[in-house]
Parts: structure tokens; sequence; C-alpha cells
């Protein structure tokens, strides 16, 4: 550890000296220290800041990252000084419902606020006069996220559960009291009636792209520019909210009455085993939204915090289709294998690695064979055997889409060495598993012909018998498990089309609220940052997807993590009333009490709890501590042993 730190100062040392020389260098000076590995590992509690009444539900930081917006329950604004932890201003909103959304409007010098809430208003305030300017109640159901863009004023958008995405522009005359005009998607015409939008964002980079979170696992990225906003009801008839809410739920599933989401305007991307698994979920009253999504600085990817499942990241850029099997796609003889076995017995830090996962493999501690696989990988990408023991680890935990990943990593094995029979054979294990049983078929004739000197092996014949029992017990539901009586034409063939995810992050738990953040942390994103129903918030690193800190952020849940823009400081909040600030503590060797220690502990509780009795979650939500989960903690768990307050956050 010393040695890192020593080796870290005289890094940092001589970019210091580089800066005195080249004033070019300041840029990428800042960029580099802005979130390092040794600030992670030193992050601790700064401050709390006191002011508020309720649930902390959202936070902003304005463009210098000199002012913290928090809004709340107590349907408050409070802009702080992060740095001298101390209260700017309060705005009382008018809001009748607890606040989810704050934004400062661009280029309004953060003299202009905008709110949403859960009395489906949406509210303009001037910070300077204290005053309400705009009171909007074209929304019909709770207001959940608004969005704004770099460098657009007067111009923001926000997703609400009547299942609309709007537009508005406030150098436009508005009036909530006819038919409203500025929707610039409605869900219901193609999810049916109870489609909710429940959060959005927009490229930083691309402004005309807006990304689409709704209560079901597909993302939707639209381009603005394709899309003209539309009047609902599409008529000059005067009506109530009430009137315009059983319209809309009328004729919902029909499609675009209007047709203004034409050929082109959206791609959707969804993890590849949810639409399968979706139906296995319903079935445990376990149901899949999107609480928050984000996109990375440089606009090329997609954080999406998908409730009740886990954290996906999406290339927008470099697309990629989903996985299963096709013989024909995947041709094995005509592969030639690459020699990256060979790297990794002669690259050490790689080789250690690979041992060290191999033995926790064999002892059954299959998280932490995982992470050292990843860590190996990472120095070794072209090692089939690498990704073919992370499948088998992968296959053996079991968590949420771990056979989904083992199926991918068995591809992947193939595509560097065809000759790889036991990722061959767990790929139609995997096939299999998946509930893809025609392709699970497909693979092992391939398999059989391909290696047929394993044809009469146990394995072999018990995966054989189990396949062919699966077919004739039943159809191979493949991507129609989702319920697609409501769904248009139109949203079946836009999912038809979905991309996959590139990498996923585990060991948080989302199922109580449905405002739970995921972040980019650090100038290039080399961090994610999520809270968790267990009160505690995860850091991962960007690269290997491994958990690198995980710390208590409030005595229930974290839901909100908002990184500053330049500084390494985080600001988190949840169900206690305050706003906590985290930065780098000093290098004295003092404790950190609010550290987790035992890290894949917490991940498997928080699976566990994923997965836990609907009884128990509800228990849970009524504030109970459930001993079985918090039992898995072992020692020094007393801490979280203390009775929880009630949650009031409506669950996803």
């Amino acid at each position: 550890m010393n040695k890192k730190h020593s080796a870290s100062g005289r890094n940092i040392a001589r970019l210091m000296r580089q800066r005195e020389v080249k004033g070019t260098i300041n840029h990428k000076l800042q960029q580099k220290l802005h979130v390092t590995d040794d600030f992670v590992q030193r992050l601790g509690l700064e401050k709390e800041l006191e002011g508020h009444n309720g649930c902390v539900n959202c936070l902003e930081w304005n463009e210098t990252g000199r002012t913290l917006a928090s809004a709340s329950d107590d349907v408050q604004v409070i802009l702080w000084d992060p740095f001298l932890h101390r209260k700017i201003h309060s705005i009382a909103t008018g809001h009748h419902g607890n606040i989810f959304s704050v934004k400062f409007l661009p280029k309004s010098s953060d003299g202009v606020l905008v709110t949403g809430a859960g009395d489906c208003r949406i509210r303009v305030h001037d910070v300077g006069l204290s005053e309400t300017t705009h009171v909007c109640s074209c929304h019909t159901g709770r207001v959940k996220r608004l969005a704004t863009a770099p460098n657009v004023p007067y111009m923001f958008w926000s997703a609400a559960e009547d299942g609309t995405v709007m537009q508005f522009d406030l150098r436009m005359p508005h009036s909530c009291s006819r038919e409203v005009n500025n929707v610039l998607v409605n869900l219901l015409n193609h999810l049916g009636r109870y489609a909710e939008a429940k959060c959005l964002a927009i490229n930083p980079q691309r402004p005309e792209l807006l990304a689409v979170g709704a209560n079901d696992p597909y993302i939707r990225l639209y381009d603005r520019r394709m899309i003209k906003p539309t009047t609902y009801p599409p008529d000059n008839v005067t009506r109530s909210n009430w009137e315009r809410q059983n319209y809309m739920a009328s004729r919902a599933g029909e499609g675009d009455l209007e047709d203004n989401l034409p050929h082109g305007c959206v791609q959707y991307y969804v993890a590849g085993h949810l639409p399968v698994k979706q139906q296995d979920y319903r079935k445990k009253y376990r149901n899949l939204a999107s609480t928050y999504l984000t996109f990375s600085a440089d606009g090329n990817e997609l954080l999406v915090n998908l409730g009740g499942e886990q954290i996906y990241l999406f290339d927008i850029n470099n697309k990629r289709k989903p996985k299963k099997f096709d013989i024909q796609a995947v041709n094995f003889d005509n592969l030639k294998p690459f020699k990256g076995n060979y790297f990794l017995a002669h690259i050490k830090p790689c080789c250690i690695l690979f041992l060290q996962a191999n033995d926790a493999f064999e002892r059954q501690h299959y998280t932490l064979a995982i992470s050292l696989y990843n860590k190996a990988i990472s120095f070794c990408p072209s090692a089939a055997v690498l990704y073919g023991n992370r499948a088998a680890a992968y296959m053996k935990r079991g968590w949420d889409g771990d056979v989904y990943a083992a199926m991918r990593d068995c591809h992947t094995a193939l595509q560097l060495d065809p000759d790889h029979m036991k990722a061959h054979f767990r790929l139609a294990r995997c096939l299999y598993e998946l509930q893809w049983v025609q392709e699970a078929s497909d693979c092992m004739q391939a398999f059989k012909s391909k290696f047929p000197d394993h044809v009469h092996s146990h394995a072999c014949k018990a995966l054989v018998k189990d396949i062919e029992t699966a077919s004739a017990s039943k159809p191979d539901i493949g991507n129609n498990s989702s319920n697609h009586c409501s769904l248009s034409q139109q949203e079946r063939a836009w999912r038809e089309m979905a991309y996959d995810y590139e990498i996923r992050f585990c060991g948080h738990c989302n199922t109580t609220t449905d405002i739970k953040e995921a972040n980019f942390f650090g100038s290039q994103g080399q961090y994610i940052v999520a809270g968790s129903d267990d009160g505690s918030f995860f850091i991962w690193d960007r690269h290997t997807t491994n958990i690198m800190r995980v710390l208590r952020g409030d005595d229930s849940i974290v839901n909100c993590l908002q990184p500053h823009p330049s500084y390494c400081l985080l600001a988190t909040s949840g169900i206690d009333p305050v706003v906590r600030l985290w930065s780098p503590r000093p290098e004295d060797g003092s404790k950190n009490d609010r550290e987790v220690i035992d890290l894949d502990n917490a991940a498997s509780a928080n699976q566990k709890r994923m997965n836990a009795d609907p009884f128990e979650v509800m228990l849970m939500n009524m504030g109970y501590r459930i001993t079985s989960v918090q039992a898995d903690e072992g020692e020094g768990g007393d801490e979280g042993a203390r009775e929880a307050p009630a949650i009031n956050c409506r669950p996803s």
C-alpha cells in the first residue's frame, strides 16, 4: 500500500512540474487528478447538511459546482454552499406533493430553478425574487424527472407516470387549461394503459438525443429532431385532467394517432436476458423499471439503474447485438485460435490472478473468483481460458443476469479458441437455463459434431435429456414472454431491434424506491456509484466492474448520488432528512466508521434482498429489519441492527 501511495505521490509531483513548464497541461492535470484510486480508497464523510424535514429526493449541482440544490418531501428547495457547509437560500416551492426532481435552467446564472413533484405539477422559480413564475399542470401523473441540455436555455423536458414525456420552452406561450400541445413521446400509445415514464436524460454532447426509461426493462433513445410535439387530446375541446387521463387510457396501445414517431427516430436497448426473464419476475411480483439513467461526459455511453435488477452500461455508438446461438453466424471450423493463453502464461500479474481465481472457485467463493477473473482479463483480454472459467463462476454464483453473462463469456471464449470444449458445453447449458430451448438443441448438435469423444459423457447425456424434456413440455417462448397483448405493432418491432448492454455492475439492491440513481464518477467516468436499499452506496471500477468501496450513507436507503463537476466530492441523500458530502479523508490512519469491510458479503446480502419474499419486502418498507438478510452481514453488523425509520417513498 505504501509503495502505491509513494508512486501516486511521484506521479502527482511530476504532473505539477509539467504544469509549470507547459501551460496546456492544466486541463489534463485536472482530469487526471479529479478522482483517483487513492481518493476513492480514502473517501469518507465530510459533512452532513441539515435543514430539511423529510426525505431528500433529489440533488443538483450548478455548472460551476459552487452551489448544490436539494429538494425534499417537505416541498422546500435549499441551495447550499458545499465548501462553507452552510445554507445559502431556501425556496418554498408551493408544491403539494413530494418533490422528485430539481434542475438549474442553463445559462440563467443559476437564477432559475425548475421542480417537478408528486402533485403532477412543474414549477419554475426565480431564485433572486423567491417567486414562482410558471406553474404547469399538463401532466396527470407524478412528475418523476426533469432534464435540461447544456447550452440550451429556456428549454426543459419532463417524464411523468401518466406515460408522457413533455417538452417545455419558456419563450413560447403556453396554457395548461386547454389541450396539451407539447407531448414529445406518449408511451401509452405503444405500451398500453399502465405505461409510466420514470426517468429521462439529454446527451450532453448531442442534445438532440433523448433517453427515456419506463416501467419496463427497455431503454428508449429518441432523436428529437425527427419528432414533432403533438396535441393531446387531439382536438380543441377543453378537458379536465380526469377526462384527459381517461381518453389516453381508452386508446392505449393503438399507436400514435398523429404518427409523430417516424421510422428511425428511436433505438431500443435492453439486457439480452430480460425479455424472456420478465415473465418469471412478474410471477414473483417483482417489477422492472428504470429508476435513473445518465450519459457519460463524452456522450458515448448510457448508464441505467434498473429497478429490480442490476446496473447496465450501453455503448450507443458501438452497438452490441444480443447473444444467443447461430450455427451459421459462428462457424467454429473456420475460426483460428488466437494464442491468448500463451500470453496468459507469460504475463506474471495475469498468471497470479488466474491461479488465485481458480483457488477461490474451488473454495466456492464465486464472487471473489469473478472479481479476480475480471482483473486478469484486464491484463490479458485475449485469453480464452479466462472467459471460460469466469463463465463457470457466473453459472455457479447464479445472481440475476449471471447465466446470460456466462453465455456471453462462452461466445467470447469460442471466438478466441474454437476448440474450447468446456466453453461450448457451457454455452449449451446457458441457453437451456435461459429457456432458449431450440438454440440449446442446435448448440448441442454442433457440440456432438465438434467433440464426438464427449458425446457419451454423463454430463452430455444429462443435458441432452433436459433439453429434450423442455422441448416436449412447452414451446420456446423466446422474446414473446412479455405481455404483448397491449403493445402496438411499432413497439413490437422496436423491441425486436433492441441492442444489448456492454457491461453491468452488481452488488447493490434497487427494489424499494423508484428514484434510485447511478452515476459516473470521475472526469472520464472511471468509476460508477449507486445507492442501495441496505443504506449503503457502492463504488465500482468502471473497467473491471469490481466493487471498490461500500460506505454506509443512510440509516435506511441511499437514493441520490451526484458527483461534483470538478472536485473529488460526492453528494448523497436518501430517507434521512440530511444531505451528506463525501470527500477523501486525511492520511492519518484514522478509522472510517462508515466503511463496509466485507464487500462480497454486502453484495451477496443485497442479492438475497432483491429476491426476498414480497411479504418480507413489505415489512422492510414498513421499517422492520429482516434478520435472515441482516445476519449475512457477519461480524460487526451491530450498527445495522438499529431500528429503521418507516419508508414513505413509493416502491418501484
